[in-house]
């Protein structure tokens, strides 16, 4: 007996090319997307593990625990390490990132989070790429979550390593992933003889064996389930429209700040400025007394299938996630994630108007 997800048609280098050159233009770029076969960990770290070195100076921004691992990862590699932490509840400016240049004008990298979906905060990458353009620095920067959800542009921004992921906004798989790859990029890690080559993190494996040789033959044989779902998203966003889908997300996130602000109960957005909040999920900080896994847990106790999340780590105890992602980015996921958040504030014995923050969403979302 057949079957659709077992049986499948062999995937071969020209499909897995079209596919690579569907996602450049999702990306508006003109610089090598190279797919890589894993979730997006994999260029995330193989990325800066190729261009960063015993010589680098690193302004390592960190806006969230992604940021904390780029730290992390860029010090393994021997690199110094700059770290730029503002509070989670706000973004990082482009005038701070100048102010750090200014101190400390050897640097010669910089790792930016874009969407931060874990602390629900977004940065302006437009106007910090400006500012890494001029001083010269490498730009790396993971758009994992962004992409799909707000305007990614590597080349208009000058980012020189652009990692996407399918998980979020995209609505796919979490194990297929890319990354854009500018020439100052590739000439970084050709000069890195720290760069990993034949190895699964090797970026530079990809462009000397696929890149250079015409995209003929694959290094290995390709994840085929997760390549043709990533084909599949992007096919959706082509479909729907690359702003439709942004606009989507953006009518999402206004709509769940608006109905957690009306919902009342102590529940109140986490990001203090809807400006520097992502629209690729809401984080909300629960009321004083409670604990933000255990309301989490009361609200999907009564719907499973609810995008709710409480903060990792530390973060559980205060943190509540609203995911509206890809397919929860619609106005029923929002009015039911907040209906189910109502009726667990409401069990702790606090006022909440539940139907005020219903219609509240209706109005932010039209």
């Amino acid at each position: 007996m057949t079957h659709p997800l077992l049986d499948l048609p062999p995937l071969g280098a020209a499909r897995f090319a079209s596919i690579e050159d569907r996602v450049a233009r999702l990306l508006s770029t003109g610089q090598d997307v190279v797919i890589m076969q894993g979730e997006a960990l994999l260029p995330l770290e193989g990325a800066i593990r190729a261009t960063a070195g015993p010589g680098t100076t690193a302004l390592n921004v960190v806006t969230g625990p992604y940021g904390q691992t780029f730290g992390d990862w860029l010090r393994d590699c021997g690199a110094t390490v700059i770290d730029l932490a503002v509070p989670f509840h706000t973004a990082v400016t482009a005038e701070q990132v100048r102010a750090a240049f200014a101190e400390h004008p050897e640097i010669d990298f910089v790792s930016l989070v874009h969407a931060e979906a874990a602390t629900g905060n977004t940065n302006p990458v437009a106007e910090i790429g400006e500012a890494v353009r001029a001083h010269g620095a490498l730009f790396y920067l993971d758009a994992v979550a962004s992409i799909g959800a707000e305007p990614v542009l590597p080349d208009a921004w000058g980012v020189d390593l652009c990692v996407i992921g399918a998980q979020k906004a995209m609505g796919g798989p979490a194990g297929v992933s890319a990354v854009s790859v500018s020439g100052r990029a590739w000439a970084r890690m050709a000069a890195n003889p720290r760069a990993p080559r034949r190895s699964y993190l090797s970026l530079l494996d990809w462009k000397e064996r696929w890149i250079d040789g015409g995209r003929k033959a694959l290094l290995h044989a390709p994840a085929q389930l997760e390549m043709l779902a990533l084909e599949a998203c992007v096919e959706r966003i082509e479909a729907a429209g690359l702003d439709a889908v942004m606009a989507r997300h953006a009518a999402a996130a206004a709509a769940t700040r608006a109905g957690a602000l009306a919902l009342g109960g102590g529940l109140e957005p986490y990001v203090h400025d809807a400006a520097e909040a992502a629209p690729v999920a809401t984080t909300l900080r629960a009321p004083s007394g409670t604990v933000a896994a255990d309301l989490v847990a009361r609200a999907l106790s009564a719907d499973p299938a609810l995008p709710l999340a409480a903060g990792g780590g530390a973060l559980a105890k205060e943190m509540i996630r609203v995911n509206h992602y890809g397919p929860e980015a619609t106005p029923g996921a929002v009015r039911a994630s907040l209906a189910a958040l109502g009726a667990a504030l409401g069990e702790k014995g606090l006022d909440v108007d539940t139907e005020g923050a219903l219609r509240a969403v209706e109005a932010a979302w039209g």
